[in-house]
């Protein structure tokens, strides 16, 4: 009697668990829902991290990235039922889209409880391309990792987590058996491997939910052969409850078996949770393997962690011992990213030209030529242009792909663009004339409000004690504006005095605020300028752009950068990225 009440509490117990989750997948937009409401959000390539999409006029729509930060993100997240934002992603591809874009410069206070309601022009009104599409990552969990090996709860439980992990640590009514092995590393004297290992009893029922398990009908046991047996128990026992204490110590155990097994709410979080490690090694090795690593596991959060901690921090990985052991997929998927940090485009060129100088006959002139093609030519500095068949150590190799691009970029340089729109063979749209993040004079200066004041040469960024500097750009980057020049002030605002002395109301401190009291003459620039914090001048952990000229980087009391930084040493960077539309 006994055993059938405890296998029928495990029947209602498992008929709920898939009852609720149906309804969290309707909450999350990605249910199938007949009835959709306008307004409604979805995040459309994944659960908790998507292309933001809204419903309007029977049709779903994108919405521009311009001037995105955590307000909007948390009106987004909150609204598909999540605790919170965890970042804002600008440029990633989430795949095909060919809906209108219905929102563009939407600015939210952060407290609406539908993105809707917040203020923009009117429903498809738009300069962007679906290029500029933006993303968000939204927090599926309530606790904050450390870099100690603290525990970190990761909580994907809907209801009834306690009555299941009591079935499971009871074992009353398990009939399916899971062994798991691990080599010790000695061997038998017959010169077999000597193995220990563990197993456990669970219910076929609810690992049948997960088909690599193979917890079939007429199958009563399966061995697995893993060298995380230390942690295969909690592993398991999260299969019941949905809830799991996870160190760094066990990370990686962790988010492997997820990998394994088909779990991929726990591998996406746990996947997160490497962000915290990345700074720790100065040579890059952890990054390109854990890059490496998620490609295999085919997790993409924890891919894009690792190719946006590379790409912010490019100039580091290109001194490093990692350099030159890039693959050439892992450099591909940089130099496709405009959130590429570097002195300009010539330096990336000439970096990427060494790349494959060092790489020898290893690499195919094919291989060779489609890199090169990923250089946006016509943002080289004009100067550098003039000198590319002299200067270019591939220029005779490679000789069409730099005269045709070369010829591109010259017409960028003296051709307004609207003369170039109206030629049938230019192609707006085409990242060549996209900026990266170029942090070369004039077009960045640097600050920091610490007491410390150095030059660092790898960067050329200025250190001083100011909490504002003014300083100068061209209006563009092209030769043609190279004489119409436009003055920012860019500060650092730590108390309320500073910024009522400016007229700008602060949320948070400190803030940073990147101004200019003129405006280019040509209505079609328009200025998508960021942010860079790095950490003790040592690498970048957080890049933001300018929302109505203000970037905090504190939002409601957390701090907002993506990479761990202790003390909070922070220097900023104030890059201006004048871009045609």
């Amino acid at each position: 009697m006994l055993a059938y009440r405890n296998i029928f509490t495990l029947w209602l117990l498992l008929l709920l668990h898939v009852s609720g989750s149906a309804k969290r997948l309707n909450m999350f937009g990605r249910g199938r829902n007949p009835v959709l409401q306008e307004g409604d959000v979805r995040l459309f390539g994944g659960v908790s991290e998507g292309r933001v999409e809204i419903y309007h006029e029977g049709k779903w729509g994108t919405v521009c990235d311009d001037g995105w930060d955590m307000a909007e993100a948390q009106v987004v997240c909150r609204q598909l039922h999540f605790p919170r934002a965890k970042s804002v992603v600008i440029g990633k591809n989430y795949g095909k889209v060919s809906g209108p874009i219905w929102l563009d410069d939407l600015t939210c206070k952060g407290t609406e409880t539908y993105l809707s309601t917040c203020a923009f022009t009117s429903w498809g009104t738009t300069d962007c391309t679906h290029k500029e599409d933006v993303g968000v990552i939204c927090e599926t969990s309530g606790t904050n990792a450390t870099n100690s090996d603290s525990l970190h709860s990761l909580d994907h439980s809907i209801s009834l987590s306690d009555e299941r992990g009591q079935i499971f640590d009871s074992g009353n009514g398990c009939d399916f058996l899971i062994t798991v092995q691990s080599d010790t590393g000695n061997k038998h004297e017959d010169g077999t491997p000597e193995l220990v290992g563990t197993t456990i009893c669970v219910h076929k029922l609810i690992f049948s939910q997960f088909p690599l398990f193979n917890a079939s009908e007429g199958i009563a046991n399966i061995t697995v052969s893993q060298s995380c047996q230390p942690h295969f128990t909690s592993f398991i026992r999260y299969i019941y409850t949905r809830k799991i204490d996870v160190a760094f110590s066990s990370v990686q155990c962790l988010h492997w078996m997820a990998y394994r097994f088909g779990v991929m709410e726990l591998m996406e979080d746990t996947g997160r949770m490497f962000s915290k490690i990345l700074p720790e090694d100065s040579l890059f090795h952890t990054q390109v393997s854990l890059y490496e690593y998620a490609v295999e596991t085919g997790d993409f959060v924890l891919e894009e962690i690792c190719l946006q901690y590379l790409a912010w921090n490019f100039q580091n990985l290109t001194s490093s011992p990692a350099w030159t052991q890039l693959s050439v997929e892992l450099l591909r998927s940089l130099l496709l990213r405009s959130d590429l940090v570097v002195p300009d485009e010539y330096d990336l060129l000439q970096t990427v030209e060494s790349w494959i100088t060092e790489k020898g006959s290893s690499t195919s002139l094919k291989t060779q030529a489609d890199l090169l093609r990923l250089i946006r030519f016509p943002l080289i500095p004009a100067e550098s242009l003039y000198g590319l068949e002299f200067n270019s150590s591939l220029y005779s190799t490679h000789k069409n792909i730099y005269q045709e691009n070369s010829l591109k970029a010259f017409q960028f340089n003296v051709l307004l663009f609207s003369n170039l729109v109206s030629n049938p063979k230019f192609n707006a749209e085409d990242d060549i004339y996209r900026p990266r993040i170029y942090t070369a004079e004039p077009w960045s200066t640097a600050m920091t409000t610490t007491s410390d004041s150095y030059y660092n040469t790898q960067y050329s960024y200025h250190y001083d004690q100011a909490a504002s500097k003014s300083f100068t750009t061209p209006v563009h980057s092209s030769l043609i504006f190279q004489h119409n020049q436009i003055s920012w002030e860019a500060n650092i605002l730590k108390n309320q005095n500073e910024c009522s002395n400016r007229g700008v109301t602060c949320k948070s401190f400190p803030m940073a605020r990147l101004s200019t009291g003129s405006v280019p003459q040509q209505k079609n620039i328009l200025f998508r300028n960021r942010l860079l914090l790095m950490c003790q001048g040592k690498y970048i952990c957080q890049v933001q752009d300018f929302k109505e000229n203000l970037a905090y980087i504190v939002e409601n009391g957390t701090q907002v950068v993506a990479y761990p930084c202790p003390d909070d040493q922070y220097t900023y960077h104030f890059v201006v990225r004048p871009e045609y539309v």
